[in-house]
């Protein structure tokens, strides 16, 4: 099989033991599983032989991007190769006038933001790691900036995609609304490979804020940072970030990045505004009602590079705890639940752990209702996580709230999808078939 794959792609086909394995793993999944080739895809010609080979010789093929993922999406699940993106790197357009851009799927958020330099212009969605384009459009990620911007769903106007037939479709419009047909664009947003290879994306983008103002909230407890959070979203004040780190969180930053925060339940919370003005008066009104909810210290960060700091911060929580863990590995939860919840599912999720025995840090997207509970474990006590995570979306579900905020299903979270979607779920199962009748595009996740 192989033999023919490389006669078809020469030398973009790599079975090197190093490759092998960097494509048979993720960064929080537990299990490893080798693919029996990558190949590194240039262009979308060579996308289209690839699926062409697959049909051929009954192959699974799963696209990949950095290996960023969480939830097992990349894993094999039996004969399969990886079809790597990371060579199509190319930004192909950059239209200011129509806040747009047009880039290959390997492109990162990074290197898009870089080309964007002088511009005035920005890609917001922001998930901490620099993943690719490509693959944040397959999970539909999100981050840091979503309760201002939006995640990926809401920033990708146009999609080139290409089927497991070798059929290359163009989905959506480069504008900013269209009801012209069935919005299949959207379809293989979130679909994690399982319906289509992405190879090109158009993007939406957005102006540089020109003022920014940025505090962090410390309080003596969660339940207190909680209740803010949502006292500020309830308030409408146009908060452009708003995260959660608790005390144990933000003690392993301080360790790792030499930081004197404060070790104690805090708010990282960001405006975006037009004005001087309107910048002073959202922040004064923030100021109240933090303080109505019991803030024993804030502190603003007043220049860019103290901004970025606080950023890299956030971003750098979870190599934080790694250092702090050596040798133990990670359960990563990813529940939201609609924005008024929130707070009570945190006290569960501190119960719980305090209930279970389990040592964990929780941390996330607050004002979007959506946060994570990154519990180190070993090799002795991972069920007891996992029973953990899986009481966590129950609760979650129970709520009226999701399984997975922003990291995707994979492997690791399709035993919920019955109970969050019901007789929906047959229904996906059907779109699988319809766009993959043979299941070559990443079997085994999602449905």
């Amino acid at each position: 099989m192989l033999d023919s794959l490389k006669a078809a792609l020469a030398e973009k086909v790599s079975t090197s033991p190093t490759d092998l394995e960097t494509h048979g793993k993720d960064e929080a999944y537990p299990v490893r599983s080798l693919p029996q080739a990558v190949v590194y895809a240039e262009g979308l010609e060579d996308v289209i032989r690839t699926l062409a080979w697959a049909r051929e010789n009954g192959s699974a093929v799963i696209p990949f991007g950095t290996g960023t993922s969480l939830e097992g999406h990349v894993l094999p699940q039996g004969v399969a190769v990886s079809l790597d993106l990371s060579r199509m790197n190319r930004v192909l357009e950059v239209r200011p006038e129509d806040f747009v851009a047009v880039v290959e799927p390997g492109v990162t958020r990074e290197q898009l933001n870089a080309a964007l330099k002088g511009t005035g212009l920005f890609f917001p969605v922001d998930p901490g790691a620099n993943a690719s384009l490509g693959g944040m459009a397959a999970t539909n990620a999100s981050g840091t900036t979503t309760v201002r911007y939006g995640g990926m769903r809401h920033n990708v106007l146009a999609l080139q995609v290409v089927l497991a037939s070798g059929e290359v479709l163009e989905l959506g419009r480069a504008v900013r609304k269209t009801s012209a047909g069935y919005d299949l664009k959207d379809l293989f947003i979130g679909s994690e490979g399982t319906l289509g290879v992405i190879t090109r994306l158009t993007l939406r983008l957005h102006p540089l804020p020109s003022h920014v103002h940025t505090l962090r909230v410390f309080f003596e407890g969660l339940e207190a940072a909680a209740d803010a959070a949502y006292a500020i979203m309830a308030s409408g004040l146009p908060a452009a970030r708003l995260e959660l780190l608790d005390e144990l969180g933000l003690g392993a930053i301080n360790r790792y990045l030499q930081r004197d925060y404060p070790e104690k339940p805090a708010l990282f919370v960001e405006f975006h505004s037009s004005t001087r003005e309107a910048l002073e008066a959202e922040s004064r009104m923030a100021l109240e009602l933090v303080r109505e909810a019991g803030a024993i210290a804030v502190d603003a960060a007043r220049t860019s590079e103290e901004r970025t700091a606080q950023w890299e911060a956030r971003h750098q929580l979870y190599w934080a705890l790694v250092a702090q863990y050596p040798g133990r590995s990670f359960m990563i939860t990813d529940t939201a639940v609609p924005i008024s919840r929130m707070p009570e599912l945190v006290r569960h999720s501190q119960r719980l752990l305090r209930e279970m025995g389990l040592g964990g840090s929780i941390v996330g997207h607050v004002g979007d209702g959506n946060f994570h509970t990154l519990v180190a474990t070993g090799e002795h006590d991972y069920p007891k996580a996992e029973a953990f995570a899986a009481r966590l979306v129950e609760k979650a579900l129970e709520l009226g709230g999701t399984c997975t905020g922003e990291h995707g299903v994979g492997l690791r979270k399709k035993k919920y999808l019955a109970r969050e979607h019901g007789a929906a779920l047959e229904w996906m199962r059907q779109l699988k078939r319809l766009f993959d009748p043979q299941g070559l595009l990443n079997p085994g996740k999602v449905v």
